[in-house]
């Protein structure tokens, strides 16, 4: 049976009517056409589908739509500001912690999540919450040395 959904996806209120069931995924994929969340192992392995809730990483592959009724949803799309991209997206480009890209907003998002709660993350900080997002080209010490560098910048430390 179909259900009225009503949540707030990158500042705006969405209401969508589907399954409670169906995952979160393809409702944002499909019906509100936001594509950064990638379908890769379907199996919440791999992190290429996370997007934050309530600015947590879920993995929206084995997240039901239901479960984000009344909360706030961050996708890839909703994380540059007035047309100017977040630190971590330029310093992923900067430093080509980007190959293929299929990780890369999953890899975004779970690391802008790390860096709201601990702005100033180890190396193994970083390790330890980017394990659950696998990138395939490899480019693991790019993605901490581009993660290292946005926090750098979202402290406004420019040492």
């Amino acid at each position: 049976m179909e259900k009225n959904i009503r949540f707030n996806l990158n500042g705006k209120v969405v209401n969508v009517t589907s399954s409670p069931d169906r995952m979160l995924l393809w409702i944002l994929r499909s019906d509100l056409e936001h594509s950064g969340a990638k379908y890769s192992c379907g199996e919440g392995f791999c992190g290429a589908c996370t997007v934050l809730v309530n600015e947590k990483p879920v993995l929206s592959c084995q997240f039901p739509v239901q479960s984000v009724e009344g909360k706030e949803v961050l996708t890839i799309e909703g994380l540059q500001k007035n047309g100017e991209l977040h630190p971590l997206q330029k310093a992923f480009m900067q430093h080509n912690a980007l190959q293929c890209g299929y990780c890369t907003p999953g890899m975004i998002l779970t690391a802008y999540a790390m860096l709201l709660k601990n702005p100033r993350p180890s190396a193994k900080d970083i390790v330890d919450t980017m394990e659950g997002n696998l990138c395939r080209c490899g480019i693991y010490n790019r993605i901490i040395q581009a993660i290292q560098s946005a926090a750098r910048t979202m402290r406004g430390d420019t040492s």
